[in-house]
């Protein structure tokens, strides 16, 4: 398994809606074991394939080793579709390895019901709440090109903007392999 370099704040795949996958092939099943090793190495908890610089519709999750969920186990998400939201929303503190050190309160439904494939290509529908709802959407999102600073109120992304700019021009300490400048997409 290798680490991959993350991508950044300012890489235009991060804004891109990402490409259905078609087929899981032994390529696809190495990404997937290096998505799960580059998140763990930096302290992740969910991990989308374009932020790694790959246009495929996956992401992986572990929970596992926040508290509460130790019993969670990993997944991976082929495709996904996020089919029904909860009324209810709450706000809660969100972070994102392609935002390090950038944290800010988001308003997300408290409960999600989302269709995705495993690596068989199978379907599955589950029924996600509290911290699995909630880290699913942010990853999801990652496949529509949306992140999380995008849903902070104007007046908090003003308090934002420094870090963010230093994020985009790499010019602050990252404690795991970070992606150069893409402005290319790659499509494995």
């Amino acid at each position: 398994m290798s680490l991959l370099p993350i991508t950044l704040y300012g890489d235009k795949i991060l804004r891109k809606k990402a490409r259905k996958v078609k087929e899981v092939d032994i390529k696809t099943i190495e990404l997937i074991k290096n998505m799960f090793e580059t998140m763990r190495n930096a302290s992740g908890i969910g991990l989308a394939a374009n932020q790694i610089g790959i246009d495929k519709q996956i992401f992986v999750i572990d929970i596992s080793q926040v508290e509460g969920y130790e019993k969670t186990k990993p997944m991976v998400f082929i495709n996904p579709e996020i089919v029904e939201y909860s009324k209810e929303k709450d706000f809660f503190e969100e972070g994102c390895l392609s935002i390090p050190d950038v944290r800010a309160d988001v308003l997300r439904p408290q409960q999600i019901k989302i269709k995705y494939c495993d690596t068989d290509l199978n379907e599955h529908i589950i029924e996600a709440d509290d911290l699995l709802a909630r880290v699913a959407q942010h990853e999801y999102d990652h496949l529509l090109g949306i992140l999380f600073t995008d849903y902070v109120e104007e007046t908090e992304k003003g308090n934002l903007k420094n870090n963010l700019h230093a994020i985009r021009k790499r010019s602050v300490e990252f404690t795991y392999p970070v992606s150069e400048n893409i402005d290319y997409i790659l499509r494995l």
